[in-house]
């Protein structure tokens, strides 16, 4: 899992596993707009188009590969295949939840619950399986002190901080040419930037580590990994793209006070 509102706007929300990435591109094009100077930029745009035209096609590959995915049978459901993953580790405090909504699938490090969305919870497909083997690829981080996101989890705060108050504060600051001011804002900024370059490979290792519960334990024949990995491998892209624009984004931001923008713009 994981600087708008998969990032910006909400960065504790980056554990959930599909519902950031099936939503991702509308939260990107928002950011986007969001953090435009009072005119129309069409530099900003520019800037971040990268970004965004990797997100749009992240969002793609992931709704064709759940697509697929959800209609190929498994043996176990979603629920069934995480407690199994946790308790072949020893995660046996883990509790396993349903809850409401669609696509609501996270683990919460606090209370040490793993929520599995309906759609997710009790379906025998490759794509509940997948989804829930990800969710416990989280859970085991947790339960085997993953030291990355233990600093993802320390950083929430401050990242939170960041993404809703960082290029407001820029914006005052360079409006009112207080540099220090705007420079404050970057840095605010730069702990949400911060936060999502940590979550990237959070999210790609509890998706490595699903992959390989998923076969060590025999609950996905090999025949059916494919499918699994095509819907981890294109959620992952989601990710990829949320840090790609958070950065772009903080760069674009900085030139205007390095010099690297036109004054007039």
């Amino acid at each position: 899992m994981s600087v708008s509102q998969h990032a910006v706007t909400n960065v504790s929300a980056a554990c959930p596993f599909l519902r950031a990435h099936s939503r991702e591109t509308g939260r990107n094009l928002e950011e986007a707009l969001s953090v435009m100077p009072m005119y129309f930029d069409p530099m900003y745009m520019l800037f971040i188009a990268p970004a965004l035209l990797l997100a749009l096609w992240a969002q793609w590959r992931v709704r064709t590969s759940f697509a697929a995915a959800a209609k190929e049978f498994a043996p176990l459901s979603g629920a069934a295949a995480a407690r199994l993953i946790l308790d072949s580790a020893g995660a046996t405090n883990v509790v396993i939840e349903q809850v409401a909504g669609q696509l609501t699938d996270h683990y919460d490090p606090q209370t040490k619950v793993l929520r599995l969305s309906e759609n997710v919870y009790g379906v025998h497909s490759l794509a509940a399986v997948g989804i829930a083997a990800h969710e416990a690829g989280h859970a085991l981080q947790d339960a085997q002190g993953y030291s990355l996101m233990a600093i993802r989890n320390a950083a929430v705060g401050v990242a939170n901080i960041g993404s809703g108050f960082g290029l407001f504060v820029f914006m005052i600051g360079f409006a009112m040419a207080l540099q220090p001011i705007a420079w404050l804002g970057i840095i605010l900024f730069g702990a949400t930037v911060f936060f999502q370059l940590v979550n990237l490979p959070v999210e790609i290792d509890a998706s490595n580590r699903a992959k390989a519960q998923l076969v060590g334990l025999g609950i996905v024949p090999a025949t059916g990994m494919p499918a699994v990995n095509s819907v981890l491998h294109a959620a992952a892209w989601t990710y990829v793209a949320g840090t790609l624009q958070s950065i772009l984004t903080l760069l674009y931001y900085a030139s205007y006070l390095t010099g690297g923008s036109d004054s007039d713009r």
